[in-house]
Order: C-alpha cells, then sequence, then structure tokens
C-alpha cells in the first residue's frame, strides 16, 4: 500500500505519554491553544477564501482542480488535435470492433467514438473523479469536526465551516496537479483499468500515442489499431457487465467508510501554515500531519478492488491478443511493452495510488491473465465469457493464486455445459429450499410443546 496523500496523515503512534495520549509535539501546553492558532490563521485564509470560490460546496474544489489542470496542459504539444487524428481513430475503433467480433461474446459497447486531447480527458474524465475523490475527502472533513473535543468546537465556532474550505481547496490542488500528470500520458479513456469516461464511449488520444510510439519501433498505425482494440474491448466489458462498473466505484466508496483522523496534529497544522503564503497550506496538507489510519475492513475493500481491477485487465489482455495475435505483426511485442508499462508503476499508476490508495501489483494483472487463458483454452469462449453474468461467478482473489484449480473446479461443476446463472439460481433454490424446511422442522418442534 502506498503512503495515502490525497489528504492527511496521522502522527508517529509513539508519539504518545505512558497514559496512551498523545504528545504535544513541541506544541504548546495548552491543547487547545493550537486550536486558538488555528482560528487566527483561518480568519487571515477568509479573504483568499472567499475569492477562490467554493467549487459548489462540496469536500472538494474541483473547479480549482480543472484550472489548475488545464493550466498545466495548456503549454504542451497536443493541447489541440488535429483534423486528421478523428479519421484515425473512427477508423481504428471501427476495425477493431470487427477483429473483436470472433474473441468475445461480449457485443460492442462503444456507440460513440472520441478524438481527446489531454484537456478533453480531464473534462469528461472529472465527474468519475469526483464520484471517487468526495467520499474519501468528505469522511475525512467530518471525521475532523467529530473528534474535536467539545471545548475546541465552542471556541472554532463558524471557523469550522471554514476548515472545510481550505481542505477543499487543498484537495482541489493536489487533484488537480494530478489530473494533469495523468492526461499527459494515458492513452485511452480506460487506461488505468477504471471506468473514467462517459459510458458507451470509446476514446483515444493522439497525441499521447505519437509520444509513447516513439521508440517502440513498430508503425504508427498498428500501435493505434491495438491500443484501439484495447479500448474497444474495455467498452464491451463495461457495457456488457451491468453490474461492474457500480462494484469498481462502489469499492472506493466503501473504502471510504473507515477512514479515521487523529485531531491532535491539527496543533502541529497551524503552527506550520504562514497564512500569508498558500504554498505553506498545501505543503503542511500533504506533509503526513494528518495521515489517516488504514483499517482492516479499508483493506480488505481495497484488496477486492484491485482483484476486480486485475481481472478486467487480464480479460482484455487475451481477449485483444486473441483478436490480433494473426493481423497485427507487433502484438505480442506491444502486449509485452504494455505489461511493463504497468508493471514500472509509472505516473499513472503513482498518482492513481495517492489519489485512492490502491496500487495494481503486476504480479495479479499477469496471474489474471494466466487464469483467463486457461478457462478459454479448457472451457472455450463462451464458458468464459458467462463467468461475468454475476459477481459471485467470477474468479476470486485465492483463485488467481491457483488458476489450475478454478478451471478444474469449472469442468467438474458442469459449467461448459450449462448456464452459470441457472446454476447459481439452483444453488439459491436449493438454501432456501433447505431453510424453509428447517423452518418447518422447527415449527412442528414448537407445535409438540406445552402451551405452543
Amino acid at each position: 500500500m502506498s503512503e495515502f496523500k490525497f489528504g492527511f496523515g496521522l502522527p508517529d503512534p509513539d508519539d504518545r505519554d505512558k497514559d496512551g495520549n498523545p504528545k504535544p509535539a513541541g506544541g504548546p501546553e495548552n491543547p487547545f491553544d493550537g486550536f486558538g492558532q488555528l482560528g487566527q490563521m483561518l480568519s487571515q485564509l477568509g479573504q483568499m477564501l472567499s475569492q477562490a470560490g467554493t467549487g459548489g460546496g462540496g469536500p472538494v474544489n474541483y473547479d480549482l482542480a480543472k484550472q489548475i489542470a488545464v493550466q498545466r496542459l495548456s503549454g504542451q504539444v497536443g493541447f489541440a488535435a488535429p483534423p486528421e487524428s478523428a479519421k484515425a481513430v473512427t477508423d481504428a475503433v471501427h476495425l477493431a470492433e470487427m477483429w473483436l467480433d470472433p474473441a468475445t461474446t461480449l457485443p460492442a459497447g462503444a456507440t460513440t467514438t472520441r478524438t481527446w486531447t489531454p484537456r478533453d480527458w480531464v473534462e469528461h474524465t472529472l465527474p468519475t473523479w469526483q464520484r471517487l475523490c468526495d467520499p474519501v475527502a468528505r469522511r475525512m472533513s467530518g471525521a475532523w469536526v467529530d473528534a474535536l473535543p467539545a471545548e475546541a468546537k465552542a471556541q472554532a465556532g463558524p471557523l469550522l465551516a471554514m476548515v472545510g474550505q481550505m481542505g477543499g481547496m487543498a484537495f482541489g490542488s493536489q487533484l488537480g496537479n494530478a489530473l494533469a500528470q495523468l492526461a499527459s500520458e494515458v492513452l485511452t479513456s480506460a487506461d488505468i483499468g477504471l471506468p473514467l469516461g462517459p459510458p458507451n464511449t470509446a476514446a483515444l488520444l493522439p497525441a499521447n500515442i505519437e509520444e509513447f510510439t516513439k521508440g517502440l519501433e513498430r508503425p504508427a498505425s498498428e500501435v493505434m489499431v491495438f491500443l484501439a482494440a484495447r479500448e474497444a474491448a474495455h467498452q464491451r466489458l463495461f457495457a456488457g457487465v451491468p453490474w461492474l462498473r457500480q462494484r469498481l466505484l462502489g469499492a472506493v466508496e466503501e473504502f471510504a467508510s473507515g477512514i479515521k483522523v487523529d485531531t491532535a496534529a491539527l496543533e502541529q497544522l497551524a503552527a506550520q501554515v504562514d497564512p500569508s503564503n498558500p504554498e505553506t497550506i498545501e505543503q503542511a496538507m500533504q506533509s503526513g500531519i494528518l495521515e489517516p489510519e488504514t483499517t482492516p475492513e479499508q483493506k480488505a475493500a481495497l484488496a477486492r478492488l484491485e482483484t476486480l481491477l486485475a481481472l478486467v485487465e487480464g480479460w482484455v489482455d487475451i481477449v485483444v491478443g486473441d483478436a490480433v495475435a494473426e493481423r497485427l505483426p507487433g502484438a505480442d511485442a506491444l502486449r509485452e511493452t504494455l505489461r511493463r508499462r504497468r508493471a514500472s508503476g509509472g505516473p499513472a499508476e503513482q498518482t492513481f495510488a495517492t489519489l485512492v490508495g490502491l496500487e495494481l501489483r503486476p504480479r495479479k494483472l499477469r496471474a489474471a491473465a494466466a487464469l483467463w487463458r486457461l478457462v478459454t483454452d479448457r472451457h472455450g469462449i463462451d464458458a468464459r465469457d458467462a463467468l461475468w453474468a454475476h459477481p459471485d461467478l467470477v474468479p476470486t482473489a485465492t483463485d488467481l493464486d491457483d488458476p489450475l484449480e478454478f478451471a478444474d473446479r469449472m469442468g467438474t461443476a458442469s459449467a461448459i455445459d450449462d448456464d452459470p446463472i441457472a446454476q447459481l439460481n439452483r444453488t439459491e433454490q436449493s438454501a432456501e429450499a433447505k431453510e424453509a424446511e428447517q423452518s418447518e422442522q422447527d415449527s412442528q418442534d414448537d407445535g409438540g410443546k406445552p402451551g405452543a
């Protein structure tokens, strides 16, 4: 797990007295004197905050995030897409869809094809980033106020609202810089495995693809078609598996539900910030002073999200490989290049880990591809794709560690000869029947007792 920097950090757990209470850490003897400093700081920030706007009143100032991202991207090459790029992208996606048809039972999911600049990527993915970031930021902001002692709340008074506004600016500033970094390198809308863009929309970024192609020693048109096939495969999965989008994004919301913040560190925050220098605010926010503690429940949620993302990426890798292997001479080399790109932990993955607290482990990505390959070879395309019919049917993290056992289990369960949903329904009906039978038996037993 990477250090969670999208927000705040906790003080050293060993920095406590013999009774388990936080030490002053060089701050004032009176624990509430720090809140007086915070109030003074917030008062001086009032004018700056009012000028910056509220960003919609949420926990993150998304107006500020967008402004910062666009400003950073405005000087880069490819800020505006040339007209010929749109035709190249459209043709590549159209060709890729035809090649994908025999490689999967899932129908084409993209009804719209778009050519995006990095700025377009920021604008069109920001609503999804808002859904990903809001729960984390809101939970942390609420944790601050909930955990404050009554005396501190009384002293802070109306300034508590300004605390949230200041946090929203800090979040927005960090998010804007992160989005600019991501936008300058992502190749498609689903490049990091999440459905970030609008539904049923295949989008490619020609300027970034051109930069990515340098040094590959492959024709630019070949790279474009290969990446179009990956984007189209992602869209087939997101459109053809109704529960997938909600399950992926919902796992992040589940992670946010257990965040806890030690507000004793607010004293250190107040001491570090110079109200006349806005840069010190962001530096304090990113310094790890108020870092949230990761609970076992959060770790479990992240593990489920990590597994599901690995399954998505592994499925796309296998399907695209089967679709283009005999058509693109450099397909194997391109597949390995993208795998290494993920395995190296590039800026995109590092930024995602910073924002959401999740790293995609290359081992699980390759393990997922190996599992889908084995299932396809043993049981066929129909059985493989049918596993996406219900979340209870997809492989688990344990299955990724032992794909052979999973493939054997599919065979013994006659998964290749029967509808997986029908199997699931029969299992549920059997459980309900047993429960009803037990209930009836209990009722009969009660009926035989005196006074029943």
